[in-house]
């Protein structure tokens, strides 16, 4: 069974030699995760991937920074609010618990919800897609070398394509530099992004929540495991390395669950994809049986004193989003006990009481049928299929081929970073390059690479 006492660290990827220290002088060890996130290339490079919605033109949407930044500060607050819970029931520990657990964890938690999507590949998560279907569909030759060459693991580790996956590779990857780590963020941090802490191999088993993706390549396995071992998670599995989520993880996962739900609606509206009022009565209806400052006819009341439309949507997105951090800090404090014995097999969102968990369910199946199946989304989709699928499909062969003359100039597009070079006995590390590569990418960044490599791009004047 985990311990709260156990459950946090200071200790850093790629420099677990050096003492942990939580109190640095001007900033904690867990602010300065925050910090390294929000000024590193691959957060910014978010503001140019696609999350629902393509990229804004004369309507501004939410893309891929903007839906982190917003997670993070609903993530902020339900570390606030469980940290505090936390401390003021296990007040005899004092010392470097309380002050981990009331001042701490919410940056933690924030942090964490900075760098959920930071593995997302370009065009949303017809990207990830477009990754899987690239390695399941390779034929001829390729097919032999890939499955020859490959273990089963690394195999899947493509195949079965995951950006939570690409996320803790992104930040604990070295990426061709001698300073280990990646990111070098702290151990808390990093296990609060892990939503399904296991391999690829063990993955993509919908059983169990644990295991519905996958957490970690094949290539991050040592890393997780030393995450694991201090932080004293539980091995589900002593075949498969499947292990017991990491309680903050819930945490994280809850304030995405809220976010992109609100979100999506208030972004589809500024479309003129949904109504005001389809807007007003999915999200009043949270209201129906709270009471006091929550009840839904004093709600509604200012809700009709606003006269812009906009305007009518932030405030009620503040109002439901205020609700569900209070409902679901109360669930994570109720199941206390499963999140600590690794028994909690469902997310936070989907243990609301019955009456708003059906508002949450007609709010998933309204986005679905409206919002996540509207033209433009579906044409954004389909541009990642083909823009992907084609650099996979030319830079791959460059990885096969490396001694042709075009795979020269193709492997010379490829940053050294991305640790790409000649040589037959590095196909697996090649082909996860090149993924690395490509999954950087930021939306606009491929498409103008692949206009440029198909000769679509060039102008007379300019050859």
């Amino acid at each position: 069974m985990m311990q709260w006492q156990q459950l946090y660290s200071a200790r850093r990827s790629g420099a677990e030699k050096r003492t942990a220290s939580s109190i640095p002088q001007v900033r904690t060890s867990f602010v300065r995760d925050y910090d390294r996130l929000i000024f590193s290339s691959a957060f910014r490079r978010l503001q140019n991937k696609t999350q629902v919605f393509p990229l804004p033109g004369a309507v501004f949407v939410h893309n891929r920074l903007t839906h982190s930044l917003e997670v993070s500060s609903v993530g902020r607050s339900l570390g606030k609010a469980i940290g505090d819970a936390i401390a003021d029931k296990y007040a005899h520990e004092g010392g470097d618990f309380a002050e981990f657990y009331k001042y701490e964890l919410p940056s933690v938690i924030a942090a964490g919800c900075l760098a959920h999507d930071i593995g997302n590949p370009p065009f949303g998560h017809s990207g990830e897609d477009a990754i899987r279907i690239f390695f399941r569909e390779l034929e001829g030759e390729a097919r032999k070398r890939f499955e020859g060459e490959l273990t089963e693991a690394q195999q899947r580790d493509l195949c079965f394509f995951e950006g939570n996956a690409n996320a803790f590779r992104t930040l604990t990857h070295p990426f061709n530099e001698d300073r280990q780590g990646g990111f070098q963020l702290t151990y808390a941090t990093l296990a609060s992004i892990i939503k399904y802490p296991c391999d690829s191999a063990a993955g993509f088993n919908k059983q169990r929540l644990v295991t519905k993706k996958s957490g970690f390549f094949s290539t991050e396995t040592a890393i997780y495991l030393s995450i694991a071992e201090e932080l004293q998670i539980p091995r589900l599995d002593e075949e498969r390395l499947v292990f017991s989520r990491h309680p903050f993880v819930f945490l994280v996962e809850a304030a995405d669950d809220i976010c992109y739900r609100i979100i999506d609606f208030e972004d589809a509206h500024r479309l003129g994809i949904i109504s005001i009022d389809t807007v007003a009565a999915q999200f009043l209806a949270f209201f129906n049986e709270e009471k006091g400052y929550d009840a839904r006819d004093k709600v509604e009341g200012i809700l009709k004193s606003i006269k812009d439309d906009n305007k009518k949507i932030q405030f009620l997105r503040a109002r439901v989003i205020n609700l569900l951090v209070q409902k679901l800090c109360d669930i994570f404090m109720r199941h206390e006990a499963a999140l600590l014995n690794g028994g909690l097999d469902h997310s936070l969102i989907d243990l609301l009481p019955e009456e708003q968990s059906a508002i949450i369910k007609e709010i998933d199946r309204y986005s679905y049928a409206h919002i996540y199946n509207h033209r433009s989304v579906v044409e954004i989709e389909l541009a990642g299929y083909t823009v992907i699928g084609y650099l996979l499909k030319e830079f791959v062969y460059a990885v096969l081929n490396p001694q042709s003359s075009k795979a020269k100039k193709l492997l010379q597009l490829i940053p050294v970073q991305f640790g790409v070079s000649a040589g037959e006995e590095r196909l697996f590390v090649n082909l996860l390059g090149v993924t690395d590569y490509i999954a950087g990418m930021t939306d606009l960044y491929a498409l103008e690479l692949y206009h440029k490599m198909t000769g679509n791009s060039f102008s007379a004047a300019g050859l």
